[in-house]
């Protein structure tokens, strides 16, 4: 035996037992941990530190685009990572992409199909540089590919390199697969997890789901419309009129989507003063005006992440309905007194009782900014629409009240008839009122019919009942106010208010003893400019 032979001999069997410890190692990763991009990118590493096959990469179609692009690799930068992207069929990754065929270059300097587009040529080793690009394949379906530099003149047998790139190419695509399988099985289990809190929600005596309740068609139609577009970031406006329940259609849709575990903010745009409007939306900065002391987050910074509710956008100043326009175009908001914007991930739910077409063609809202929000309208509708729903308000909201005071009262069957035969103008606002008012106000445990005839009536002629109490009536909360019915004597006494107010409906409405929602509802029927 010659010296040669003898020096020789020994360096397979060591390299054998480096093969044999890639191949243990890259099992053990597997099992080791769930994330594919640390799995593979140590494959890699054993690859280069033991068997010196370096700059190891793994090429995988985009899944928007179709563009090949690096995403695992070892032993190249992040910037050389964003370099390598391939169309299909570009450069040997390409085309090993398209065909499914393993190709071995023996010398990168003499393919012209080499494009040295991730790692530049003076970046390699100064002598021959072969390249081996590898189909990652599972069940016949090309998921990627694997490429690796190898120095031609190496002791190692090239069948060798080969016979372990195939095997870790195997490896990788089950790792591929599995990755694949748990983001799929994570997905399902999420939406199951979502249809499984949406029906516990509801209530099994189809009283309705989040408070909404009722059984009636409109009705139905106008909780599917919702639930078609729960799980969307598309802009939803409800359209309705006051007391109709545009506040918990918003929560509904807000809890029925993948933002429920964040913020749900509501504002109520007619109740803001409009020198207050862009700080209270936006926030602002420590000194950006007197009075501010401290810094403080708007409302959008709040419901980052989750729902922004704009009761009332029919009432926003022009000028904020381009600065919201300009946020919902940008997804960026700006504090007062800020210098750089903030980013924000917030979902716009927008309502109003107004015509905002007709707003737009009397210059009082922005036809770009109708546009925006009216993506996705859902009309509201009014509870003279669903007479059929009323009994079941009635419980429900009875129930409601009688576990908020304490109280234990029912309703007799003719006192629920009459409830039902009544048009109800405030709708199931006014409903609630009427009902909240008989609990507390009846001496006896079972409201009966002549109550309520007193109740409807006084609610007809827009006053007051005295029911027979010891309290007097003057101590009935201010969420108590009855509803009035629209009159057109009211017109003039409101222009007056609104004028005295220098516009501020908020002030106006306290100075004619109504609440807010209720004047603009005025506005709105007595066509008030």
């Amino acid at each position: 035996m010659s010296k040669a032979q003898s020096t020789h001999r020994p360096l397979p069997e060591i390299l054998v037992d480096e093969e044999l410890l890639v191949m243990r190692e890259a099992s053990a990763l597997m099992g080791k941990s769930p994330d594919q991009n640390y799995v593979i990118r140590e494959i890699l590493h054993l690859l280069s530190e033991l068997l010196g096959l370096n700059r190891g990469r793994v090429v995988l179609p985009d899944i928007d685009s179709g563009e090949l692009y690096i995403a695992h690799a070892y032993g190249l930068s992040a910037k050389e990572m964003k370099r390598g992207r391939f169309q299909p069929g570009e450069g040997i990754t390409g085309r090993v992409m398209q065909s499914g065929q393993m190709m071995i270059i023996q010398d990168v300097d003499n393919e012209p199909a080499f494009l040295f587009r991730s790692v530049e040529r003076e970046h390699l080793p100064h002598e021959t540089v072969s390249f081996i690009a590898m189909p990652v394949e599972q069940g016949g379906q090309v998921l990627g590919v694997l490429g690796v530099h190898r120095l031609r003149d190496r002791p190692r047998p090239l069948a060798r390199d080969l016979q372990i790139l195939k095997i870790v190419a195997t490896l990788i695509a089950q790792v591929i697969m599995l990755n694949r399988y748990i983001q799929e099985r994570t997905a399902r289990l999420e939406s199951e997890n979502r249809e499984l809190k949406w029906a516990l929600n509801k209530n099994p005596s189809s009283l309705g789901a989040f408070g909404i309740v009722g059984e009636s068609m409109p009705l139905r139609r106008a909780l599917k419309q919702v639930e078609q577009v729960a799980q969307t970031d598309a802009t939803v406006l409800l359209l309705g009129e006051s007391g109709t329940g545009k506040e918990l259609f918003a929560r509904a849709l807000h809890l029925s989507s993948a933002r429920r575990d964040y913020p749900f903010i509501k504002v109520n745009c007619g109740a803001i003063p409009e020198n207050l409007f862009e700080s209270e939306l936006f926030g602002y900065e420590k000194g950006a005006f007197t009075g501010a002391t401290s810094s403080r987050p708007g409302y959008f910074e709040q419901a980052n992440g989750g729902s922004l509710f704009l009761d009332e956008i029919g009432d926003m100043p022009l000028a904020m309905q381009v600065k919201l326009l300009r946020v919902l175009q940008e997804n960026t908001i700006q504090r007062v007194g800020a210098r750089r914007e903030t980013t924000i991930n917030v979902r716009i739910v927008a309502a109003t009782n107004q015509d905002l077409q007709q707003l737009v063609s009397r210059g009082k809202f922005r036809l770009d900014l109708f546009y925006r929000v009216n993506v996705i309208p859902v009309r509201l509708p009014a509870l003279q629409e669903r007479p059929e729903d009323i009994r079941h308000l009635v419980r429900y909201y009875l129930n409601q009240i009688n576990q908020s005071y304490q109280r234990n009262v029912n309703i007799a069957p003719e006192a629920l008839e009459r409830l039902a035969a009544y048009s109800w103008p405030g709708n199931v606002r006014q409903l609630c009122n009427v009902l909240e008012r008989l609990a507390l106000l009846s001496e006896n445990r079972l409201i009966g019919a002549a109550e309520v005839a007193a109740v409807i009536a006084a609610e007809s002629a827009g006053e007051h009942l005295a029911l027979p109490v010891t309290a007097p009536v003057s101590a009935i909360p201010d969420s108590l106010r009855p509803y009035h019915a629209v009159q057109s004597g009211e017109r003039d006494s409101i222009v007056q208010a609104l004028a005295q107010c220098n516009g501020n409906k908020s002030r106006a409405a306290q100075r004619i003893g109504m609440t807010l929602r209720q004047l603009n509802y005025r506005i709105q029927r007595l066509e008030i400019a």
